[in-house]
């Protein structure tokens, strides 16, 4: 087995005891991890704390020729890291190359962002500017979904800004992330980056560390509060992006076979672990039983299997607890609802479950209602377009959605009404480091992406002289 260590104060060191990652295509181990410990997390946070005044003090161009020499490394191993991604993680292969490449272009573009000093009043009497300064120690927390592109996400803009960094990847994919270190440890003054991983078990303390000045967090919304009361000692800085019930409203009048792979598509995206994903589907009783074909023939098309397979388009489920959870909510679709496709567990080693399409249930259902972050759509059969809006914005998720349809004025009347930090019309999952990403209501608090993500990484000082 290949060889992982954690990257503490610019050195890659063995974790003080080890963890197995699961292949979940296989339920085979496939590599010994280390493990870090409270005492290493500690490290970490010291040396980023040590590192932080060097770091920034450097002019802002000189950060951005660092992260961009990042990208150009990492994507020198682009093949390496998207294989060992589908590995780890079981997305398709090229699933696996798309976040590898997304990565990159994250990287790059979030680089080239500025931090200019803002001039608010320039008058005969005064001289108001506005600085953004980093915050300090910045502690990201990684979950097991897109275990290279969120930290694509988070480093980018926290390391530009002057911030220094502690990783915290998932305990289920922390091997990619290892590898990332390999290149950070060659390329950053020690301690400005550090990786530590742990078995669900170092999180509060990261998010409680009195030294930690902001934490960065994807994830669960119940995961999502334990870090907000953790945060709570010291009046962190947070941002977190939590989960989400995405609602998709099919429009009367649109075509089905049309918009019915999009839709496929934006809901089982990585086996529909994806916390943007469409999970719930509202569709207009004139072309309810149209759309249900349409996407349970996608659905029986679809080639369930290990991602590096040829051919293989859905992937396992990432680990055994949400692969239990997600076997929950077919038990409930089939006793709420018609199974249109789908709705198997494959005889095999590997967590497989079919893509599934569900009819005939309604908003109060378990399958409705919750989030299933696997691979299941309920669609729910609706008569009145207000009366679906008022659906769609009836839970305390409002991450993401989406609009069907041809009458692009009735489409954007809904969108607009649509309660989530991002609703797209006749598309869905179309994001970019350009874009400002927040969610509303439980789905999350500040913002990532563009202009608006990266002073999240800052403090603003406003330097107030008198002429």
């Amino acid at each position: 087995m290949s060889e992982y260590r954690l990257l503490i104060d610019g050195a890659l060191v063995a974790g003080d005891s080890t963890m197995e990652v699961v292949n979940p295509a296989t339920e085979e181990v496939l590599a010994l991890a280390p493990r870090g410990s409270e005492a290493q997390l500690d490290a970490a946070v010291a040396a980023a704390k040590a590192a932080f005044p060097a770091w920034a003090a450097r002019d802002i161009s000189e950060r951005r020729a660092l992260i961009l020499e990042f990208a150009d490394r990492f994507e020198a191993r682009a093949d390496e890291f998207a294989k060992l991604l589908t590995q780890e993680q079981g997305k398709p292969l090229p699933e696996a190359q798309m976040e590898v490449a997304y990565s990159c272009v994250f990287i790059r573009q979030m680089a080239g962002y500025d931090l200019p000093v803002k001039v608010i009043e320039d008058s005969e009497t005064r001289l108001v500017q506005q600085f953004r300064r980093p915050l300090g120690v910045v502690g990201a927390i990684i979950p097991w979904n897109f275990p290279l592109l969120i930290v694509a996400f988070k480093l980018p803009f926290a390391l530009l800004a002057g911030n220094t960094v502690v990783l915290k990847p998932a305990p289920t994919t922390p091997l990619t992330t290892l590898r990332l270190g390999e290149i950070l440890a060659d390329l950053l003054p020690p301690g400005v980056v550090n990786i530590v991983t742990d078995l669900n078990d170092l999180g509060g303390r990261l998010s409680g560390h009195p030294d930690v000045a902001k934490i960065s967090f994807t994830g669960s919304s119940a995961t999502g509060r334990k870090v907000m009361a953790s945060a709570a000692g010291t009046l962190k800085r947070l941002t977190l992006e939590l989960g989400g019930n995405d609602a998709a409203i099919v429009l009367p009048g649109a075509d089905p076979e049309k918009i019915a792979p999009g839709i496929f598509g934006g809901a089982f995206f990585n086996a529909g672990q994806t916390c943007l994903a469409i999970k719930r589907v509202y569709v207009h009783d004139s072309i309810y039983d149209e759309v249900c074909a349409q996407l349970g023939r996608l659905a029986d098309a679809a080639v369930v299997d290990d991602g590096l397979r040829q051919g293989a388009t859905i992937g396992p489920l990432q680990n055994r607890m949400q692969y239990e959870k997600v076997k929950g909510y077919l038990d409930s679709a089939r006793a709420d609802g018609r199974i249109v496709a789908g709705g198997e567990v494959e005889d095999r080693p590997g967590y497989f479950i079919r893509p599934t399409i569900v009819a005939d249930v309604e908003d109060g259902d378990k399958i409705v209602d919750e989030e299933q972050f696997g691979p299941i759509l309920p669609i729910i059969r609706f008569s009145d377009v207000e009366q679906a809006l008022h659906a769609a914005n009836s839970l305390d998720f409002g991450l993401g959605g989406s609009v069907w349809g041809d009458d692009r004025a009735l489409a954007r009347s809904v969108a607009e009404r649509m309660e989530s930090g991002t609703v797209w019309i006749n598309k869905h999952l179309d994001f970019g480091p350009n874009v400002p990403f927040a969610g509303a209501k439980q789905s999350g608090i500040g913002s990532e992406f563009a202009e608006e993500g990266l002073h999240e990484f800052t403090q603003i000082r406003i330097v107030n002289e008198a002429r």
